[in-house]
């Protein structure tokens, strides 16, 4: 059952090429992260091409709860007045987060050090992922928190009335954990450390020193060694949000395998952290190119173009690889399918606890349409087809994950029988115009009655 009503089946078939300009929404990470480094800055951040999927009018919620003033100002066009470090006001009700991991474990730590109390909750996939990687760093600073056993939501966090700066190495390579130290030390006297072995997307360093915190990486033998001096005031930008690689992969990658396809996307983040994807798709042979390279607000930009390539072929996706791509090997595995040849893919324990086991979701809607997987608990492989070799005809359940549902349709648009999903509804929470958009390139989706 879907947390936005009832369940909407939905089923992809082969067609006619994809063809014209993507336009997908704004990069999720960067809409994330300005909302909350404008609540946390003294005066108006300004913010445009906003990233208005669920996950990110949830936290633009929170934020209000929290008692910064957020308005949006017309198609991704947004403001935030910030109440500065240290200001956040105690919320009037439970924060409902959805079903955003980002969204949660970023706002944990952004109040963690402000000595007041919110309780979290979300959806049935978001009270099922574990809190804990981010509660137990988070209590190093002097925060409690009390939630349902196996450190799930809904949970209380009681922020720390005198927090201390921490140094932390991260166990596991993440970019929330990282970002919730990160937020919680802001209000921190000292200086706060954060050490990650393997680099993770590095959205919020930029973006705190472009707020005007003293931030500092560095890289040495223990891993990239990150050092944020507390208690700074941040001031209020002027944000253009990039458009978001995640969401990109999906156009890209349906291009990759329905034939005749010719799709351009432009004004795509290219951040090293998150283009991994990319990387590993010019590896296999996809006709991949970048066109009007650039730099804006920080980032790296460019308008990417995608063509059918039928003479892909697998690769081993190296395990230092899958912190810049994590959320792209759901799509890499459709792709993977239609490619010759092995595709190994290592060191990927992460995506057990995403918004579903999507390792076991994606093997087992792939097994059903006809493709040979193989799984371990961090590490699974897939045995392409070939172009257009996968027999398809089955149904995928999605797990209430997003991006299971849209890698499956985007698989159907390749294989001989449709495939379906049981459940499109949760797109909506990171890419809202998905299917519109796919639509409108020339893809063969139809809503399936139930």
């Amino acid at each position: 059952m879907s947390s936005h009503g009832d369940p909407q089946p939905m089923e992809a078939a082969r067609g006619g090429p994809l063809r014209g300009t993507a336009e997908v929404p704004g990069d999720k990470s960067v809409s994330h992260r300005s909302l909350i480094l404008g609540a946390l800055s003294v005066g108006e951040t300004k913010i445009t091409g906003l990233l208005e999927g669920q996950d990110v009018l949830d936290t633009a919620k929170a934020m209000r709860a929290f008692g910064a003033e957020v308005t949006r100002h017309g198609a991704g066009a947004w403001s935030v007045h910030g109440v500065g470090v240290g200001g956040f006001a105690e919320p009037g009700n439970v924060i409902d987060c959805g079903n955003s991991g980002t969204g949660v474990r970023l706002i944990m730590g952004a109040m963690a050090t402000t000595p007041i109390a919110a309780t979290f909750t979300g959806d049935a996939s978001l009270n099922g992922r574990p809190m804990a990687r981010v509660t137990d760093p988070l209590a190093l600073f002097g925060a409690r928190a009390y939630g349902r056993a196996g450190g799930r939501l809904p949970m209380t966090i009681l922020g720390a009335a005198e927090p201390v700066p921490v140094r932390y190495a991260t166990p596991v390579p993440s970019a929330q954990v990282k970002s919730a130290v990160l937020l919680a030390g802001l209000n921190a006297p000292g200086k706060t450390v954060v050490i990650e072995a393997e680099a993770t997307r590095d959205h919020t360093e930029r973006m705190l020193k472009g707020f005007g915190a003293e931030i500092v990486t560095e890289v040495t033998p223990e891993g990239r060694v990150i050092t944020l001096t507390g208690q700074p005031e941040l001031v209020a930008q002027t944000i253009a949000v990039p458009r978001d690689p995640s969401s990109a992969a999906f156009p890209v990658c349906a291009a990759l395998i329905t034939e005749g396809s010719d799709v351009l996307v432009p004004g795509i983040g290219l951040n090293p952290t998150r283009a991994g994807l990319f990387t590993t798709l010019i590896e296999m042979g996809a006709d991949l190119t970048l066109e009007n390279e650039r730099e804006e607000g920080g980032e790296p930009v460019a308008d990417l173009r995608a063509r059918f390539s039928p003479d892909m072929r697998g690769v081993e996706v190296p395990p230092e690889r899958a912190a810049s791509m994590i959320d792209e090997y759901p799509i890499l595995s459709v792709v993977a399918a239609n490619a010759t040849g092995r595709t190994e893919m290592r060191g990927v324990k992460e995506l057990r606890v995403k918004e579903s086991d999507r390792i076991a979701a994606m093997a087992t809607g792939l097994r059903a349409c006809g493709v040979t997987v193989e799984e371990g608990e961090d590490w699974w492989i897939v045995e392409g087809r070939g172009a257009g070799g996968v027999p398809g005809g089955a149904s995928a359940t999605t797990h209430l994950d997003h991006r299971i549902a849209m890698s499956f349709l985007c698989l159907g648009l390749s294989t001989g029988k449709p495939v379906g999903i049981d459940d499109a509804g949760p797109i909506a929470t990171s890419f809202p115009i998905f299917l519109d958009l796919m639509a409108e390139l020339g893809a063969g989706f139809r809503v399936v009655a139930r």
